[in-house]
């Protein structure tokens, strides 16, 4: 017995000598390495069953060899327990009685179709077979009958009557006509010829049954508990596409088709949320402004459109992710604040705001049981998104799933630390710096300065896999929150307001400045980047200092006076002044290109072939200019994306392209 013991004892030694993980460390491989975002699994939209007993969930992860990513529906226990997969598909909604589960995933005839599965027997139903895609479904409390959004074409307006075409000819497709002021988005390509209506199908199958008309696009649609109306935001008014005003909120009559305006102030208004006894709407919104950014307030209103008022005027940052107490005493929340994001509840007679969770992390809610049992996605700066509970009597948040724990198990990550710097104005600017793993201070690191897009954004406290990769690779990031960024507060995110780049320039200069006096920089390397918003700010840095080393400019905008007329959404021209043909002076001012000739960074331009929000035009002008110039530059045009691939990319290989072309780029100039 003892003998056998012994054996045992040695052959478990020597299986874990060659398990993959030791045979890992063993070769040093104790870093978060890149090819590990192939691996990488990201959740959403956690749902509480009404029972309070089941949740179910979003599992995204990637398709390594058809370069895609896949969604699955994942359940478990509301303790987390028996975590297993149920069904491909994404964006899971239970029925009201619990019996049934929507979902949307592929289907025919073609694209994202409206699916139902019994809980009970397991069987599925596809609900819908429409030819464009459907969105912002949601069930009717008495289970009969799914609303949702689909595209609705509408007829071409300017046509020619050509001649026949002969037997047999094989003629190129027509000409795309357009006579829409935003005719196209990126992520989609070309917009349909036509606007975004409300459908019903009834949930045991049927046809759809189109609810709006009108050239107006609307928004997902929300019920009443008595299954009777429908709530939901859009701007319907005639010439909707040049009105800036926004959204308003409006009830559609299921029965008689009838639609009332509930909201009608100059500004949007949007989010609404039916209290469950179908009193009330929650809803957030705001004056309009000619300001570029400004913070939503949370309001009440009876169900009639009645009775409008403010429950958080005081509160200096938008409410999101609004969901209602079950007995209709108030309405939770949450809010961006320095980094962070928290629950919080306001009672429906206003006073003051409860915080419900507190931390340094950032929590979405998503999902609410009549039990007080909250579900949502958390991260932190050491843990990846997962699926987190917590009663909102008792907020002891547990996490209930680890989706990259066991790529992570074993390996090191970089220690994040916040810090806050003075900047010009007297303004206190906050950011973070991951240092590589077993970082010595005594040593001195490469410096990368990381800029967020937007530019009304926020960095957060949330793991962030480039940013450990590259501290892996034996870099110090900075990334910082400058002025113009979200939850900060109205002021400091309006600051840049007609003045961008600006002031934001400064405070990003201030904040490379602060990590240099903690003594571990090597100034000889220093490294800047950013995408969108920061590949604006980041071809504006080269144009104005030669302090970097090297610079990766990603997406940028390059040419103001030329970009508001080829982005995809006509608003960008009213971030300024004046109209372009009205006075130019202050588009060129702004413009990177116009500081082109003071360039002598090595300076990388990378985009998407599809990019439509800063189009690849931006990204050419640029480059010509560098290239003329005879600095050094290369332009890396990134296949079959949009903007956001260095995001949410369609191909999970670009996001390993844009990586280590960024890191490749700054190795080629790193002095030793």
């Amino acid at each position: 017995m003892k003998r056998k013991n012994i054996c045992l004892a040695l052959c478990l030694i020597v299986a874990l000598a060659a398990s993959p993980l030791t045979m890992a460390l063993a070769n040093g491989k104790d870093r978060l390495t890149v090819d590990l975002w192939m691996d990488w699994e990201f959740v959403a939209s956690p749902q509480i069953s009404p029972d309070g007993n089941q949740i179910v969930y979003t599992r995204r992860w990637a398709d390594k060899i058809n370069d895609k990513y896949e969604s699955d529906v994942w359940i478990m226990n509301a303790d987390g327990s028996k975590n297993r997969f149920l069904v491909k598909g994404s964006a899971p909604q239970w029925s009201a009685d619990g019996k049934r589960l929507a979902y949307i995933a592929p289907g025919q005839p073609q694209g994202a179709q409206l699916f139902v599965k019994w809980m009970d027997t397991g069987e599925e139903t596809q609900l819908t077979r429409v030819e464009r895609g459907i969105s912002g479904f949601q069930w009717s409390p008495d289970g009969r009958r799914i609303a949702f959004n689909m595209n609705v074409p509408s007829p071409q307006k300017f046509k020619v009557a050509m001649p026949p075409r002969p037997a047999g000819a094989k003629w190129i497709d027509p000409p795309r006509v357009i006579d829409r002021l935003d005719y196209r988005a990126d992520g989609a390509g070309y917009r349909p010829e036509g606007y975004s209506h409300i459908f019903i199908v009834p949930s045991d199958g049927g046809t759809p049954r189109q609810l709006t008309e009108g050239d107006f696009n609307h928004g997902a649609p929300e019920w009443t508990p008595d299954s009777q109306t429908l709530i939901f935001s859009a701007a319907r008014r005639e010439d909707s596409e040049y009105d800036r005003a926004g959204s308003d909120i409006y009830a559609l009559n299921v029965a008689t088709g009838q639609i009332k305006q509930l909201t009608d102030r100059k500004g949007p208004d949007a989010n609404p949320a039916v209290s469950p006894d179908g009193k009330m709407i929650a809803y957030t919104g705001y004056d309009f402004s000619d300001d570029t950014y400004s913070i939503a307030k949370l309001s009440l209103m009876n169900i009639d459109g009645a009775n409008k008022r403010e429950l958080t005027s005081d509160l200096d940052r938008t409410p999101q992710d609004l969901l209602w107490a079950s007995d209709n005493s108030g309405i939770y929340f949450t809010t961006e604040d320095k980094g962070s994001n928290n629950v919080q509840f306001i009672s429906i007679k206003g006073g003051a705001i409860v915080e419900v969770t507190t931390g340094v992390h950032q929590i979405n809610l998503t999902s609410l049981a009549a039990n007080g049992l909250a579900v949502g996605t958390i991260a932190n700066a050491k843990e990846t998104g997962d699926v987190v509970a917590f009663n909102v009597k008792n907020a002891t948040l547990k996490p209930l799933t680890d989706v990259n724990g066991d790529l992570l198990e074993g390996r090191k990550l970089g220690n994040v630390e916040e810090i806050w710097y003075d900047s010009v104005g007297g303004m206190k600017v906050q950011g973070w710096i991951v240092k590589p793993p077993d970082f010595d201070p005594a040593k001195k690191y490469p410096l990368i300065l990381y800029i967020h897009g937007g530019p009304h954004a926020m960095y957060g406290i949330g793991m962030n896999f480039e940013f450990q990769n590259h501290a892996a690779e034996g870099y110090v990031v900075l990334y910082t929150n400058p002025r113009g960024s979200t939850g900060y507060g109205k002021v400091f995110g309006n600051a840049i307001n007609n003045n961008y780049p600006g002031q934001d320039y400064d405070d990003l200069m201030n904040g490379v400045d602060a990590v240099i006096k903690k003594g571990y920089v090597d100034e000889r390397n220093l490294f800047v980047c950013g995408g969108s918003g920061g590949g604006v700010l980041t071809s504006w840095i080269v144009g104005h200092t030669k302090r970097f080393a090297a610079a990766v400019v990603m997406k940028p905008v390059i040419n103001w006076y030329s970009f508001v007329g080829t982005t995809d959404g006509s608003s960008w021209y009213y971030n300024f002044k004046k109209l372009p043909w009205e006075d130019p002076a202050e588009h060129l001012r702004r413009s990177p290109i116009t500081y082109v000739g003071n360039v002598t960074t090595p300076t990388m331009l990378m985009t998407g072939e599809l990019d439509l929000r800063t189009p690849m035009e931006q990204t050419e002008q640029y480059y010509r200019a560098l290239k003329l110039r005879k600095i050094d530059t290369v332009m890396v045009r990134i296949a079959d994306e949009y903007h956001p691939f260095n995001a949410s990319p369609r191909h999970p290989s670009n996001r390993l392209n844009q990586i280590l072309y960024l890191r490749g780029w700054f190795e080629k100039y790193k002095k030793k």
